[in-house]
């Protein structure tokens, strides 16, 4: 008996539209994936750009804050100017701290001088500031970065610390308003630093800015053996005013 060759057990291919639809499904699914993927990607690098960016300016608030307690508590003879303004639309600052002796003649001298400034990154593809420290004076030891130095970066007088800087600003405190300047032979009471990695936005007066939750901030008391004056309120003043909170 012949055997009909057309149903001999060959199983049928797939058609030319499954194959595409297949294909198709396929597509969409890598798509979706690689789209998440991507998004994940993103997120995760936000997040440690950000991460870097509280620990870099945590790390310089730090540097600011010990140079501030080291210098301004050796003695009364310790001056700080502060100057704020804008390069190249960025808000920068500069601080200068310094500790005067007096010599045989009753000349003065610089002991120890510390500079903190910002400028502009002309060598940077990326628009932003470099923060700066510089030590100079009688006292050749630097207590905060020749541990961290070697032998040839110590003939540089400024050594950059942070960059990539898009708010920076050193302020005095003064009750609810900050003072921009300070040139009084007297220390200030505390000083405000704020500074940001964050990207800025342009305002209506063409300077640039960066939101505030993208701040980061630190108030350092100066003199803080300084005597404090309390006021005692009297129980019955008391009373009302604490009625009043209610």
């Amino acid at each position: 008996m012949i055997k009909d060759s057309s149903t001999s057990g060959v199983r049928p291919g797939f058609s030319l539209a499954e194959v595409l639809a297949a294909l198709t499904i396929s597509a969409m699914v890598l798509a979706a994936v690689v789209a998440i993927y991507s998004r994940a990607q993103h997120s995760a690098a936000a997040i440690v750009r950000k991460l870097d960016s509280s620990r870099q300016s945590a790390e310089a608030l730090q540097a600011i804050t010990e140079d501030l307690d080291t210098i301004t508590v050796s003695g009364p003879d310790t001056r700080i100017t502060i100057e704020n303004k804008f390069d190249k639309g960025i808000p920068t600052a500069r601080m200068t701290i310094r500790k005067s002796v007096y010599d045989r003649r009753n000349q003065e001298q610089t002991f120890e001088q510390i500079i903190w400034q910002t400028s502009y990154d002309y060598d940077s593809d990326a628009n932003g500031l470099v923060l700066y420290r510089s030590h100079t004076g009688m006292a050749l030891e630097d207590k905060l970065l020749d541990e961290q130095r070697d032998s040839s970066e110590k003939a540089y007088s400024f050594i950059p610390i942070c960059a990539g800087i898009t708010y920076f600003k050193i302020q005095v405190p003064r009750g609810e308003n900050f003072q921009d300047r300070w040139t009084s032979p007297s220390l200030p009471p505390g000083i405000t630093v704020t500074m940001s990695l964050a990207e800025p936005f342009r305002t209506v007066k063409g300077t640039l800015d960066v939101l505030e939750q993208e701040k980061i901030t630190r108030t350092i008391a100066i003199d803080r053996t300084r005597k404090l004056k309390f006021q005692i309120v009297p129980a019955q003043a008391k009373g009302k005013s604490d009625e009043r909170l209610f």
